[in-house]
C-alpha cells in the first residue's frame, strides 16, 4: 500500500469513526427516548407513534427535496476543486449555495405548511395529522442552510464538527420531546395529539443547537471568514459552477430519496388499500402501520446510520481518485468501504433478528398481536437497506449519475407494481416485501457498474464476504446458546430482563465476533493500523 492510499484509508477510517459514533449516539438517543415517551402516551402509544412517524416521513422527504442533494454534491465539488488547487472556487460555491438554501428553506417551509392537510388526508388518517406536519415546517426552514455547512466539513474530510452537530441536534431534540410530553401527558390535559405535535416541533429546537455549533466550528477552523468574504469576489464562470453543482446534486436527491419515498408510498397506500380488502377500522390499521413501520424503524435506522456514515465518508476520497484517474486506489476504496459496511451490518442484522423479542420488549414493552412478528420481518431487510444506502452515493462519486437515477427508477417501478397486490395477498407484511424486491434490482445493477468502472477485484471482496458470513454463523450459534442459558435465570418478559439479555448476550456476541475478526486479520485488512488499537482495547493478542 503506497503513502497516498495509506493516507486515504486513514482519512476514511477517521471520518467513519466520527460519523459512526455520532450516528450511533444520535440514533440511540432517538430510539431510547421511545421508552418513557411510549409509556407516557398510555393507551394511545401505538397511535401516537404512528402519527409521529407519518409526520416525520413527509418531513424527511421535504428535507431531501429542499436540500436537493446539495450537501453531498457540495462536498464532492469541494474535494474536486481543492484537489485541483482552486480553493477559492470552493469558497465562492459555498457562499452562493448558502444564500440559495436560505431561499429554498423559506419556500419549502411554506409549501409544507400549506400542503399539510392534503398530506394528512392522503395518509388515510385525517385532520389529527395536520398540526403534526405543519409544526415541522419550522425545521424545514433552516435545515437546507445547515446541511450545506455540514457538506463543507465533509468536503474537507473533517467529520468531527459534522458529527458533533448531529449529537447536539439530537440531544436538544430529545430533551424538548420528553419534557413537553411529560408536561402534557402526566401533568397536563393528556391530549396525545398535542404531545405528538410538540414532539415533532423538537426537530426545530435541535436544529438551532446544531447550527450554533457548526458556525462556531467554521470560525474555529478559519473557514467562516473566507466564505463570507467570497460574497465580494467576482468568480469567473460562477454561474456555470452553480449549474454544474446542481447537476451533480439532482441525482443524489433522486437516488437518496428511495427509502424515504418507499415509506411514504407505504404510508399513503397501506391504510387506504387495506380498507378495500378488509373491514378493519382506521385506528387498527394505524396501529398495524406503527407495528411494521414506526416501531422497527427506530431500531433498524441505528444500523442503517452506520451504513450511511461509511458510504458518505468515502465519497470525496473516491471522487478524488477518479479525478486523478487512479482506478486502482478507487477500487481499493470501494472494497474497503463495502468490507467495512458488511463487517458490521451482516452480524448486526442477524444478531438483531435472534434477539428480536428482547429488543422489542426493551423499547416497547410486551409484544401485542402481530407486533413482534412484523418487527422481526422489518428488521430482516436492514442489510438490503444498508447496501443501497452505500451503493447509491458510491456510483455517483464515479460520475455515473444518469445510471444511478435510472436504477432508482427501476426500483421505484417494482415497488409501485407490487405494492397493491402484495397488500392484498400479505396484508401488513406486503409493504415490507414490496420494498425488499424493489431494492434488490438497483443494488445488483449499481454493484455491477461500480465493478465495471473501477475494475475492482471481485474475488477479493467475495472472499471477505464469505469470511464475514462464516464468522457471523459462529457468532449466531454463540448468541443462541447464550440466550438459552440466560433465559433459565432471567426471562425477556420485562424491560429489565430484556436489558440484561441485550447487555450480556450482546456483549458476548460482539466480543466473540471481534475476536474472530482480529484473529483472522480481517479487521487489519479493512481498518489498517486501527485494528491494533482494538486488539489492545479487547486484550486480544
Amino acid at each position: 500500500m503506497n503513502d497516498q492510499q495509506s493516507r486515504q484509508q486513514e482519512l476514511m477510517l477517521k471520518g467513519a469513526a466520527w460519523m459512526t459514533a455520532s450516528n450511533l449516539i444520535s440514533r440511540l438517543l432517538g430510539a431510547l427516548y421511545i421508552i418513557p415517551w411510549y409509556g407516557w402516551m398510555g393507551s394511545h402509544a401505538a397511535e401516537a407513534n404512528g402519527l409521529f412517524t407519518m409526520g416525520y416521513n413527509i418531513y424527511a422527504w421535504f428535507l431531501l427535496i429542499s436540500t436537493a442533494g446539495l450537501p453531498v454534491a457540495i462536498s464532492k465539488q469541494i474535494a474536486k476543486y481543492n484537489t485541483m488547487g482552486q480553493e477559492e472556487k470552493s469558497f465562492a460555491l459555498i457562499h452562493r449555495f448558502l444564500k440559495l438554501m436560505l431561499i429554498l428553506g423559506v419556500a419549502f417551509a411554506v409549501v409544507m405548511y400549506l400542503a399539510a392537510p392534503l398530506f394528512a388526508s392522503g395518509s388515510g388518517v385525517g385532520s389529527e395529522l395536520t398540526p403534526v406536519m405543519q409544526i415541522l415546517a419550522w425545521a424545514v426552514l433552516i435545515f437546507p442552510a445547515m446541511s450545506i455547512i455540514r457538506g463543507v466539513f465533509q468536503g474537507y474530510n473533517n467529520m468531527r464538527p459534522y458529527a458533533m452537530s448531529q449529537i447536539a441536534e439530537q440531544v436538544a431534540r430529545v430533551i424538548w420531546m420528553l419534557v413537553a410530553t411529560f408536561l402534557i401527558m402526566q401533568l397536563g390535559n393528556q391530549d396525545y395529539i398535542a404531545a405528538v405535535t410538540q414532539s415533532t416541533f423538537a426537530a426545530f429546537v435541535g436544529m438551532i443547537a446544531s447550527v450554533a455549533l457548526l458556525i462556531f466550528a467554521l470560525n474555529q477552523e478559519g473557514l467562516l471568514r473566507p466564505i463570507l468574504a467570497a460574497s465580494s469576489q467576482e468568480l469567473e464562470g460562477g454561474s456555470q459552477l452553480v449549474i454544474e453543482t446542481l447537476k451533480e446534486a439532482i441525482p443524489f436527491i433522486i437516488t437518496g430519496s428511495a427509502i424515504q419515498l418507499f415509506q411514504i408510498i407505504d404510508q399513503n397506500t397501506f391504510i387506504n388499500v387495506s380498507r378495500w380488502f378488509a373491514n378493519t377500522s382506521k385506528t387498527d390499521l394505524l396501529v398495524l402501520f406503527s407495528y411494521f413501520s414506526a416501531n422497527p424503524n427506530k431500531v433498524s435506522m441505528i444500523l442503517i446510520a452506520v451504513a450511511s456514515s461509511v458510504g458518505g465518508v468515502g465519497i470525496p476520497l473516491l471522487t478524488e481518485n477518479f479525478v486523478k484517474k487512479d482506478l486502482g486506489a478507487a477500487a481499493k476504496l470501494v472494497i474497503d468501504n463495502l468490507s467495512l459496511l458488511l463487517t458490521f451490518l451482516i452480524p448486526a442484522t442477524l444478531g438483531s433478528l435472534l434477539m428480536g423479542r428482547a429488543l422489542y420488549t426493551f423499547f416497547y414493552g410486551q409484544p401485542q398481536g402481530q407486533s413482534l412478528e412484523l418487527f422481526v420481518w422489518a428488521m430482516s431487510f436492514t442489510l438490503l437497506l444498508g447496501l443501497y444506502t452505500v451503493l447509491a452515493p458510491m456510483i455517483q462519486a464515479l460520475y455515473e449519475n444518469r445510471l444511478a437515477m435510472l436504477y432508482f427508477l427501476y426500483g421505484l417501478g417494482v415497488k409501485l407494481l407490487l405494492q397493491i397486490p402484495f397488500i392484498w395477498m400479505f396484508a401488513s407484511y406486503g409493504p415490507l416485501l414490496s420494498t425488499g424486491f424493489a431494492l434488490i434490482l438497483p443494488c445488483i445493477l449499481m454493484y455491477r457498474k461500480i465493478h465495471e468502472v473501477t475494475r475492482l477485484n471481485h474475488k477479493r471482496l467475495m472472499k471477505r464476504v464469505v469470511l464475514i458470513s462464516l464468522m457471523t454463523v459462529i457468532m449466531a450459534m454463540v448468541t443462541s446458546l447464550s440466550q438459552f442459558l440466560l433465559s433459565l435465570v432471567i426471562g425477556v418478559d420485562s424491560r429489565l430482563g430484556s436489558l440484561v439479555h441485550l447487555a450480556v448476550v450482546g456483549g458476548i456476541s460482539v466480543y466473540v465476533y471481534a475476536w474472530m475478526a482480529l484473529k483472522t486479520n480481517h479487521l487489519d485488512r479493512v481498518m489498517g493500523p486501527q485494528a491494533n488499537r482494538l486488539r489492545r482495547l479487547l486484550r486480544i493478542s
